[in-house]
């Protein structure tokens, strides 16, 4: 009898440890640092912050300001220069992002117009890393960058 009340509390420990949340890795330690070295921070997607474009590839957006939101829901959706556009977007471990297929009203504008769209929504759609320097925020693709300045409307 006496053995099986042993076994239930060792169950019971090895659960109660099962259960126990781990001590996230992002969380700075009360003294400052571990062990001598510091623990770095996961930084945060800008969740319900309106963006605007101001440049695509190094180049001015002009007069076209596509903007962007990512809300708490993780929609994405913005103005892409002459069509709205929502899609999900997933904002992942070191600074990563992923941004599904997007959706987008139908509206016909120049050809000058339509092909600075196309490029934002390639652009948008292949993200693959995103950061905040300087005020700015910057979703970076293979072969493109987005520079966004926070909106002020």
């Amino acid at each position: 009898m006496k053995q099986i009340k042993h076994v239930a509390w060792v169950a019971l420990g090895c659960l109660c440890l099962a259960i126990t949340p781990p001590v996230a890795a992002q969380e700075m330690p009360k003294g400052g640092a571990s062990n001598g070295a510091a623990m770095m921070t996961q930084k945060q997607f800008p969740l319900n912050v309106q963006w605007i474009l101001s440049t695509l590839n190094g180049k001015p957006a002009g007069d076209n300001q596509p903007t962007l939101l990512l809300d708490s829901q993780l929609r994405m959706r913005g103005f892409a220069g002459c069509n709205t556009y929502s899609a999900t977007a997933y904002p992942a471990k070191n600074q990563g992002i992923a941004v599904g297929p997007l959706a987008l009203t139908k509206k016909e504008c120049d050809k000058a117009t339509n092909e600075f769209e196309k490029a934002y929504l390639l652009s948008l759609r292949t993200s693959l890393q995103w950061q905040v320097k300087d005020g700015f925020l910057y979703l970076l693709g293979e072969k493109s960058e987005l520079k966004f300045e926070r909106a002020l409307f």
